[in-house]
């Protein structure tokens, strides 16, 4: 595994893990805590945004207009049933998600959440890092790589770790302030 793949794997787990912080419903509306959600549509699961204009008019209403009428009540459904915690309204064409303020016992509970991606995603880079460190190994033993050249592989190797880790834990220190904001 080379140095650049191994940077560049990193780097995709640091952006799975911000789309998974985007996820989070924060004070204010954003449409991307939607992304998540998946609409019955003619017996197959398809994403809400391949279904539907969304869009944000003000900082508390997320506005759902669908490309085809017929798909309202089937969009209404799943973001009932889903974890985002909205009611959605229905008017004939278009569905509004009104934004309630946080309160304090809820902002904890997406502070914990947003915790247990960023966990997820040292996770996946600490993987990345054994994988890449076992490859070096491997090439060591097999004598394609003189002994310092390795060392100095999981030198460089275990300097990304920690940049990328450090990433998410400045991801993560936004995320919270974000959330904890009223």
């Amino acid at each position: 595994m080379k140095l650049p793949d191994v940077e560049d794997h990193m780097q995709k787990a640091v952006e799975a893990t911000q789309r998974s912080f985007n996820t989070i419903r924060t004070g204010r509306a954003n449409a991307s805590i939607l992304d998540r959600i998946t609409v019955e549509y003619y017996g197959t699961p398809t994403p809400l945004k391949s279904l539907a204009s969304i869009s944000t008019p003000d900082a508390s209403t997320i506005t759902i207009q669908p490309f085809d009428r017929n798909t309202l009540n089937q969009i209404e459904k799943a973001i009932s049933l889903s974890d985002v915690g909205l009611t959605p309204n229905n008017d004939g064409s278009i569905i509004r998600l009104n934004i309630p303020p946080l309160t304090a016992d809820r902002r904890k509970e997406f502070v914990k959440l947003a915790a247990k991606f960023a966990e997820e995603g040292k996770v996946s880079i600490r993987n990345i890092r054994r994988d890449a460190v076992d490859a070096v190994r491997k090439q060591e033993k097999g004598g394609e790589l003189p002994e310092d050249q390795a060392r100095d592989l999981q030198d460089k190797i275990q300097k990304l770790t920690d940049k990328y880790s450090s990433k998410i834990e400045q991801l993560l220190a936004e995320k919270e302030t974000d959330i904890k904001t009223v």
